[in-house]
């Protein structure tokens, strides 16, 4: 499975746009059942609408031939924008007593999924399709490095719970755990980078990169959590029999994503 994954991220967007729309619209129906489970409507149309055209929206200006919309307003930010007006009007012209839970959660709805997620594609063409693999390539191996510490450190070190309302099975030593290793993976990709890209970073920002992308997989992992536990589920979905929905895998990755984007947009790491 992470043969694949990585694959798709050397593909670009052949791979890449087709896997963002399969898993996104996967994830958005996991998460329209567990509000439905609270009595809470979710404009799933409108949500699969938004979802599909948030692929092209987060393209960055970097990718050939897309351009702003307006000088210094992105398209992302446009159909945010657009889709918040368009949710107020869709509510006023069909008003009930739900209507304001279903513009609420309907907006929360895209921007944790296909708005998050859609970071996935910005990243792969920031700056430029070659450094962009990297910058994809360094946060999924951190997020993975993160999960397999977290689990490996819990199991032989565990002891103090760190969110025992959430996720009994989760402690602070695996927290711990999964922040050393994620450093350590993202450490090794970086010697690999200097020497295949050429691209040097220096040890405080690699460490605090490191640092910030583990905290962010741990923080969206532990926010799903929530949400399952708000909706009264174990998992999110049923995608992959054993390991939940789509949901349970990408809930790392919707924050880790933004956090490199944000990261290496504002330390310039090229």
């Amino acid at each position: 499975m992470f043969s694949v994954a990585l694959l798709t991220l050397w593909a670009g967007l052949p791979l890449l746009a087709p896997a963002y729309l399969v898993l996104t619209l996967i994830a958005l129906r996991e998460y329209a059942y567990m509000m439905n489970l609270r009595g809470i409507p979710i404009r799933r149309r409108s949500l699969y609408v938004a979802a599909v055209l948030t692929l092209p929206a987060s393209l960055p200006v970097t990718y050939p031939g897309m351009q702003p919309l307006f000088p210094g307003v992105s398209w992302r930010e446009a159909l945010v924008g657009l889709f918040v007006v368009y949710l107020m009007a869709l509510e006023i012209a069909n008003p009930n007593r739900n209507s304001l839970n279903a513009v609420v959660f309907t907006l929360f709805g895209y921007l944790y999924v296909p708005w998050l997620f859609g970071f996935v594609i910005t990243l792969r063409y920031t700056p430029d399709g070659v450094l962009g693999l990297w910058y994809l390539t360094l946060p999924t191996l951190a997020v993975v490095a993160t999960d397999v510490g977290a689990y490996t450190f819990g199991s032989l070190f565990g002891r103090r719970k760190l969110a025992p309302k959430l996720s009994p099975n989760k402690t602070v030593e695996g927290a711990v755990g999964g922040l050393l290793l994620a450093a350590a993976v993202v450490f090794g990709a970086l010697f690999l980078l200097e020497r295949l890209a050429g691209l040097r970073v220096n040890v405080y920002d690699a460490l605090l990169f490191s640092l910030l992308v583990s905290s962010a997989a741990q923080l969206g992992d532990l926010f799903e959590s929530l949400l399952k536990r708000w909706a009264g589920v174990k998992d999110a979905g049923v995608f992959l029999p054993g390991h939940g929905g789509v949901l349970d895998r990408i809930d790392s990755a919707l924050v880790a994503f933004p956090v490199t984007y944000f990261f290496v947009t504002l330390i310039n790491l090229r």
